[in-house]
């Protein structure tokens, strides 16, 4: 008998569980059981399990190939990498039909989790525990019952509420239904989200504790609280406050950094860094643990596409090894310091010659991408440079390129902007390599990262305060939020010696029509520059590359506008369309269900 659902139906009773193992930094240590009954999960330890659970499922989400994919890849930020290019991924050129395996992520591994955060609300009420430890863990799995299902609204539009046994109930029967066809479904599915991370900000605890592990607490839940709001006010089942709303849930996180736990750290380049991941601007990672498989649930971490591995740290990488030649000799080896050359994904020409055009003012350019790899072999003697100099230099622009060019000095290659590689023109296999995933401690060249990967940061909440105040009418309340977020991308460290020359770079970033960097033209923001499309372009300034791009794009319907606009001679502009701000619901789906006219359960245009 097929079963709808395969990831739904009877899940507590499948699934992994994952015990919390306390420690002296709280982080999230996770072993495996391997039979989870209905049973167990009305005991207390049986709740503990399962909402350690939540968290791990998150792990297919933020980090795996599909997961990546399906956030980033054919946008106006990410093109396809010549190995991207060569697999045909499909979300990156548009070729997506319902047989597509990188949104089995988002669906597949979602609804079990949906289904076991049911029953923890089902079951907990009767529980005998202790009354706070119980709380939390019903918050929690409000949190993430959301949360799932944001996702997947996110990428599918409405999604089923009933798995067999009634809205939001925990189901354990086989069940060949597909409950989609509901009046009024994609309003359902909001409200509930809406009223999940609700419950979720009056009922987490306020702060996440220290010494690290990504527990959820109050801030994450508004963070998300604020996008439903925002995202709904932009789909067909609007409602008018919603961008007051959205403004609101922001603000109270904005406002109460202090009681929160949370805060803006003044270097951007440290939100990011190696190490550091436990920072106060970090709302919310997927824990994974550093030089810890077993317990990052990943079997093979050299190998293993898929299943619960995080490849965020190779899947943006160029390709720097024995492909571009110095004097015919490759330079780099294959080294941990530069991750593994993956090339599924490649920044296109509109990131780095549009948003990021100030790289000199704006710090966020350079703290986000790798331009210069050092010989790292012996045929570094050959080549003409020393190991351990600049072998290859990625230039800002082509004037730059080409004033280095003109000394005859330079040993080392340059490539310019109109020689980064793009599916049209493959001759270079190097680009900007998004940094911010570097993980230098993995074990093995090859292997996947250990890192945690962050999932909601505070700057962007200061982003969603600011477009919610626009569309609501209000843009003279976005500007100081901007101008904050400015002022910090400015900052570097070798300017802290020199207030005066960073206080002239923090005034050109506060500003706009900016000049050169020696003489700048400095006409101040007004509310009028507070747009959505302003909002959208900083939005990549500070968040490319977090799997948010797609959604950020669909869900505002300026997918086909931005694509075509953006992504101009790449190979997602010709073939993007209206249909795309969907993805099709799974064809395994589809066949499992005893339905009358499977396609009527279709999104459109598929």
């Amino acid at each position: 008998m097929k079963k709808i659902f395969s990831q739904i139906t009877v899940a507590i009773i499948t699934c992994s569980l994952l015990l919390l193992a306390s420690g002296c930094q709280k982080k999230l240590i996770e072993k495996p059981y391997t039979v989870f009954t209905i049973e167990y999960l009305k005991t207390a330890a049986g709740l503990q399990s399962s909402a350690v659970a939540l968290y791990s499922g998150m792990r297919y989400i933020y980090g795996p190939n599909g997961g990546l994919n399906t956030t980033n890849s054919g946008t106006d930020e990410w093109s396809l990498g010549d190995q991207g290019a060569s697999s045909g991924l499909d979300c990156g050129a548009y070729n997506l039909n319902a047989s597509n395996g990188d949104i089995l992520t988002p669906w597949n591994r979602s609804f079990n989790n949906i289904n076991l955060a049911n029953g923890i609300l089902g079951f907990a009420p009767d529980v005998s525990m202790d009354a706070a430890a119980k709380a939390k863990i019903v918050a929690e799995a409000h949190f993430f019952r959301a949360l799932y299902y944001f996702g997947l609204v996110q990428q599918f539009g409405a999604v089923p509420l009933d798995l067999g046994s009634g809205d939001m109930v925990f189901n354990q029967l086989p069940f060949q239904g597909f409950n989609r066809l509901v009046p009024d479904l994609l309003k359902k599915d909001y409200q509930l989200i809406i009223d999940d991370f609700t419950y979720a900000t009056q009922n987490l605890p306020a702060k996440r504790p220290a010494g690290g592990g990504f527990y959820i607490y109050k801030a994450a839940a508004y963070h998300f609280l604020a996008k439903a709001y925002l995202f709904r006010g932009y789909s067909s089942v609007k409602q008018p406050t919603d961008f007051k709303s959205s403004w609101d849930a922001s603000k109270y996180v904005i406002d109460n950094q202090v009681a929160l736990g949370t805060s803006l750290l003044p270097d951007y380049a440290d939100v990011h860094k190696e190490g550091n991941d436990y920072n106060a601007e970090i709302l919310y990672s997927v824990e994974r643990i550093q030089a810890d498989p077993f317990d990052n649930e990943t079997n093979d971490v050299a190998n293993e596409f898929s299943g619960k591995a995080n490849m965020s740290c190779n899947w943006f990488n160029s390709n720097y090894q024995n492909n571009v030649s110095i004097n015919g000799a490759f330079p780099c080896d294959r080294v941990l310091q530069y991750m593994r050359p993956l090339r599924q994904l490649c920044p296109n020409p509109w990131l780095y010659d549009s948003a990021f055009a100030d790289k000199i003012n704006d710090s966020r350019y350079d703290n986000s991408f790798r331009t210069v790899w050092l010989a790292t072999n012996n045929n570094a003697a050959s080549s003409g440079v020393s190991t351990g100099d600049t072998a290859y230099f990625l230039a800002p622009n082509k004037v730059y390129a080409d004033s280095l060019r003109a000394l005859g000095t330079k040993k080392y290659l340059i490539l310019d902007p109109t020689q980064f590689y793009l599916v049209s023109r493959p001759t270079y296999q190097l680009y900007p390599a998004l940094k911010k995933y570097d993980d230098t401690k993995r074990a093995g060249i090859n292997d996947a990262s250990g890192r945690p990967y962050v999932v909601a940061k505070l700057s962007e909440v200061y982003l969603e305060a600011a477009e919610a105040a626009i569309l609501d009418g209000r843009p003279a309340e976005a500007l100081p939020l901007i101008l904050e977020l400015r002022k910090r991308a400015a900052y570097r460290p070798s300017l802290s010696a020199n207030p005066t020359l960073l206080a002239q770079r923090q005034a050109v970033m506060m500003n706009k029509n900016s000049g050169t960097p020696n003489l700048p033209v400095l006409t101040p923001y007004t509310a009028a520059d507070m747009t959505v499309d302003f909002i959208m372009t900083e939005r990549s300034r500070e968040l490319c590359g977090e799997s948010l791009r797609w959604a950020d794009l669909a869900c505002r319907n300026l997918l086909v506008e931005y694509v075509k606009n953006r992504n101009r001679n790449l190979v997602a502009a010709p073939k993007v369309k209206p249909t795309h701000v969907l993805r099709p619901i799974p064809q395994s789906q589809l066949d499992a269900s005893i339905i009358s006219n499977p396609a009527s359960y279709q999104n459109p245009g598929y």
